[in-house]
């Protein structure tokens, strides 16, 4: 999982792309393809 100050460009990578947040933490998540991962902060 990659963690990033901003999740914006990691959104755009592939159309599968989801943000969610969780516990107050933003999440890339992408059940097509789990290698797009991503956590902000």
């Amino acid at each position: 999982m990659k963690i990033k100050n901003s999740l914006k460009s990691l959104k755009a990578r592939d159309k599968n792309c989801r943000i969610v947040r969780r516990k107050g933490r933003v999440y890339v998540i992408n059940k097509a393809n789990p290698r797009y991962k991503a956590r902000q902060g």
